[in-house]
């Protein structure tokens, strides 16, 4: 009984390609959020400050990851290793990578090495990223195609749907603390991530299809993928608002790590999809 549960909700997902459930899709979300408060744990026992430089500095790292997806989605990585870059092995794997690069660049910040330890630490995650995508336009340019015209239109739709966003909360609302580095980029992950999915479902080619639990009942229920926006406004516009209140009283490592998650699970898969769809793969 055991087992076949776990095949049904965990790993057939993952071998098979399957698409999200709400068992899994629950438990990963439970997952996140442990880790979360136990990364924050860490991070102030070992006296590395959890502020708006370091979540900043790990964002190349974000960006790593959801390329780094994009290497399983070609096919040349055989199994199981293929297995270790998709969800929630992957996860595990830009953890690792991550936690080493920064425990490396704050030992030489301690010992004097360095005077400030993020610009190693993000060198590090941006060498990673520069290195993948690399490869992976070698494989565009070997085995499949390069569409910039893609990535402008999803670039595009991402810019000028969040500058709508933003001039919404920041002056609309009279937010003025979102105008802040970190919401605009919570903001501009959320709406990557819709974008890419909206013309990814609805107007490329190969007519891509959505794996969130979610986000696919939305979209079945209007019938149109740019419905994505409507849900990512729905969450953003409370989550600004709740965390903005949050920050005058709360834990400022927590808070830091809790936008940092949200900035994730739009970042991520926002440069996956966009990725996957210029190089039709």
């Amino acid at each position: 009984m055991i087992r076949e549960f776990l095949y049904k909700y965990y790993i057939d997902p993952i071998v098979l390609g399957q698409p999200y459930n709400p068992v899994d899709t629950l438990t990963y979300a439970l997952i996140l959020l442990v880790c979360v408060f136990l990364i924050s744990r860490w991070l102030v026992r070992s006296g590395i400050p959890v502020d708006r430089s370091l979540v900043l500095s790990t964002l190349p790292y974000v960006v790593w990851g959801g390329l780094l997806r994009v290497v399983e989605d070609t096919g040349l990585v055989p199994p199981p290793w293929q297995y270790l870059l998709i969800t929630p092995l992957i996860f595990f794997v830009v953890f690792g990578f991550t936690i080493a690069a920064l425990f490396v660049a704050r030992s030489l910040e301690v010992k004097g090495v360095l005077g400030r330890y993020q610009p190693l630490y993000a060198g590090i995650g941006t060498g990673a990223s520069v290195g993948t995508g690399l490869f992976l336009l070698w494989f565009g340019l070997t085995y499949t195609r390069v569409d910039l015209t893609i990535l402008l239109a999803i670039l595009g739709l991402a810019s000028v749907t969040s500058l709508a966003l933003m001039a919404l909360v920041e002056r609309g609302f009279g937010w003025k603390e979102a105008a802040d580095p970190l919401f605009r980029t919570l903001i501009f992950a959320q709406m990557l991530d819709a974008s890419a999915t909206s013309i990814g479902i609805d107007l490329h080619p190969l007519h891509y299809v959505e794996v969130h639990v979610v986000g696919s009942t939305l979209i079945a229920l209007t019938g149109s993928a740019f419905s994505m926006f409507l849900l990512k406004i729905a969450v953003v516009i409370p989550a600004i608002y709740v965390l903005a209140a949050y920050r005058k009283e709360g834990n400022p490592a927590l808070w830091h790590l809790i936008l940092l998650a949200m900035i994730v699970v739009g970042l991520a898969p926002g440069v996956r999809d966009t990725a996957r769809m210029v190089l039709y793969v």
